[in-house]
């Protein structure tokens, strides 16, 4: 039986000095890099100034 997914915020510095939040839908046994990844590809495809890709500076929480 697969679990249902879980919402995690997960949190990018970029370097403007912001940090941009992301909603990363995933099973409760995701992998905690593959949550980045997802979250990275999302911004890196954005307008927004670029993201650093370092894993151990994003903020990852799951919510709800």
């Amino acid at each position: 039986m697969e679990s249902a997914p879980e919402c995690r915020l997960v949190a990018l510095p970029a370097v403007d000095g912001k940090q941009y939040v992301y909603r990363v839908y995933a099973p409760d046994d995701a992998v905690l890099a593959d949550l980045f990844r997802d979250a990275w590809h999302c911004h890196d495809e954005s307008a927004f100034p670029h993201a650093w890709d370092l894993f151990d500076a994003a903020l990852i929480r799951r919510i709800g």
